[in-house]
């Protein structure tokens, strides 16, 4: 049995399109997922600009499924499968591993607040434990301006000492580089992506793997881009750029403006669609946003094909 690749460079938590019904649409999301994987770019499904915690996990496994079904590699695809409940969290990450992922993303139990490292070691080690495939791959999910629960260093060097060949990595979306740079100082080996790629330069030369990023559902190429030249003298120029882009999509809320590129460049206003609570940009709010990629000359090349296929 082959051991499963670490993942590096860039990955994107892929926007979930939604029917009229508001039910997920396999068929479209897979189609997104083929033309990112065209744009060296990974893939972590039911990530949080995914929808993932307004998605069942019977939805979940439909939709991993039907990824596999559709010829999406699982072996790019790090899925997440962390949620409140242990039996849910277990289940779903079970299922990635049968499907052949090469990791998960694992968010912590996060509906309680204030809780030990204690705490979520045990819920760490128990998913673990009850998974029992020496496959596993976990790559951790710290994300404490939204699920308000985090990941510590100590945590992080007791996982990794009870769990050296199954917890490999994380994903810092602390949106704080210092905790980012502690990460890659005292866990030398440990896979570390930045969660933003505006950290995408700081981190691949601090000796990170990449990033996994919002924005590379619509600019995978160009943030692959600066991962793969991060060492030329164009690096820093690189950078300025995604930043740039960057900030033009977080004047919005994040994953309507997402969706209305998505929508807008593939041609498909289907992809609008977000499951309540969420609401799609206003008019006023969509205009503005495209006449600013526009300002840009920004663009999704070969989506429209793939779209329409």
């Amino acid at each position: 049995m082959s051991e499963p690749k670490r993942f590096s460079g860039i990955l994107s938590p892929v926007v979930t399109p939604f029917g009229a019904d508001l039910r997920p649409d396999a068929a479209r999301l897979a189609r997104q997922c083929h033309w990112l994987l065209s744009q060296n770019c990974g893939l972590a499904v039911f990530g949080t600009n995914s929808e993932a915690n307004s998605l069942c996990i019977e939805e979940k496994i439909e939709l991993l499924d039907a990824l596999v079904e559709a010829g999406v590699d699982p072996a790019r695809m790090m899925p997440g499968t962390g949620a409140c409940a242990l039996p849910d969290t277990v289940r779903l990450t079970a299922h990635a591993v049968k499907r052949g992922c090469a990791g998960t993303l694992m968010l912590p139990p996060f509906y309680y607040k204030g809780v030990s490292d204690e705490g979520l070691f045990r819920a760490y080690a128990e998913v673990i434990e009850r998974v029992g495939d020496a496959r596993l791959r976990i790559y951790l999910y710290h994300i404490p301006p939204i699920a308000q629960v985090p990941i510590t260093l100590d945590l992080i060097e007791r996982l990794i000492a009870s769990y050296p060949d199954t917890v490999v990595g994380i994903k810092d979306s602390s949106g704080d580089w210092s905790n980012t740079e502690a990460m890659l100082n005292r866990f030398p080996g440990f896979t570390v992506f930045a969660g933003s790629e505006s950290f995408l330069l700081r981190n691949m030369r601090g000796g990170g793997a990449g990033c996994i990023s919002a924005t590379a559902n619509i600019n995978p190429a160009a943030i692959h881009g600066l991962y793969a030249e991060w060492q030329s003298p164009q690096a820093e120029a690189l950078q300025a750029d995604l930043d740039a882009l960057r900030g033009v999509l977080q004047k919005f809320p994040m994953i309507p403006a997402l969706k209305a590129t998505v929508a807008h460049y593939s041609g498909d206003d289907g992809w609008h669609r977000l499951r309540p609570p969420l609401v799609e940009l206003s008019e006023d709010q969509r205009q503005e946003l495209l006449a600013a990629l526009s300002e840009r000359n920004f663009t999704m090349a070969g989506l429209p094909e793939l779209a329409g296929a």
